[in-house]
């Protein structure tokens, strides 16, 4: 059984935590904060419910305490300030790049061997920034967000069809941005059939418009960032990395000579298992796709340039 820390005991720690404590996969969850006392809680509130929700996952709080992370085999950095309305995940940078680069080194002080799962935001250029100061193997950084988007790409296509979400394959590329996401209408499908052939190019357009806002849509409605969805998505990554399911998955990783693309993290599909990403997909995209995720590609090289 394994050990995962999750560093940010926020409403998106809080999910992490909470999701991969029902999955049952892991020994041991730390949750870890700055704030006095308030991992401590959030774990206890959590464990509380292990009777009632049947799961056996230890899962403890520590107030800024890394040695409590000491050994684990992967560790979710979701530290930094949530984005707020009208926010764009550009304005992030500054702040969230100095805790992202302090978490790092504290992890690896006491986990050498991890594998980092990145979600602070803006995502690909924090995890560019934790590849690039770590020196760690590129396939043990992981950037989130694709595994998210594809979750809320598959909603909004099964919101369209009357369809179970589980029913529905869908995914998104390029950078986690409002702007650089490429939810590949093209290729999704519902039982098999491609979707483009129950609704319409319009409908099509509408729901990728809808896909590419998603983040911020929540933002607006909610006040602050997103919780459930991401949790969630964190877990389903974490999950196929410690349980090594080979679970395909698009997730922000380093390219190098992929897709066109070199000295970048942004999402493309990887196969996930015990050693980090192990294996990056290379779809088959139309001369229009690849236009597109050359666009995202060079927006994530301008915004890494805030750096």
């Amino acid at each position: 059984m394994s050990k995962i820390s999750v560093i940010g005991a926020g409403n998106v720690g809080a999910s992490c935590a909470e999701y991969i404590g029902m999955k049952n996969f892991a020994a041991e969850v730390v949750l870890l904060d700055i704030k006095e006392n308030f991992a401590e809680g959030k774990a206890m509130d959590l464990m509380q419910t292990s009777a009632l929700n049947g799961f056996e996952t230890r899962i403890i709080g520590s107030t800024n305490d890394y040695s409590k992370t000491a050994g684990s085999d992967v560790v979710v950095i979701t530290s930094g300030i949530p984005r707020k309305p009208g926010m764009t995940r550009e304005e992030l940078i500054g702040i969230n790049a100095g805790i992202v680069d302090q978490v790092m080194t504290s992890c690896l002080e006491h986990s050498p061997e991890a594998i980092f799962v990145i979600v602070s935001n803006p995502m690909d250029t924090m995890t560019y920034l934790a590849k690039s100061k770590s020196g760690l193997p590129k396939n043990r950084i992981i950037g989130m967000g694709g595994a998210l988007d594809s979750a809320r790409f598959r909603y909004f296509l099964s919101t369209a069809l009357g369809v179970p979400a589980k029913e529905v394959e869908g995914m998104v590329i390029g950078g986690h941005g409002d702007k650089t996401m490429i939810p590949l209408t093209r290729l999704a499908s519902y039982k098999g059939v491609p979707v483009s052939e129950f609704l319409s190019e319009e409908k099509l357009a509408e729901i990728k418009a809808s896909t590419m806002v998603g983040g911020a849509t929540l933002t607006g409605m909610l006040g602050t960032s997103a919780w459930y969805a991401p949790g969630a998505a964190v877990s389903d990554l974490v999950q196929s990395i410690v349980c090594d399911q080979k679970k395909m998955m698009p997730c922000c990783v380093s390219l190098e000579g992929e897709y066109g693309q070199e000295d970048i993290c942004i999402g493309v599909p990887v196969v996930l298992g015990a050693s980090g990403w192990e294996k990056i997909v290379e779809l088959d995209l139309n001369d229009s796709e690849k236009s597109e995720f050359a666009a995202s590609a060079e927006a994530v090289r301008t915004m890494n340039g805030a750096l």
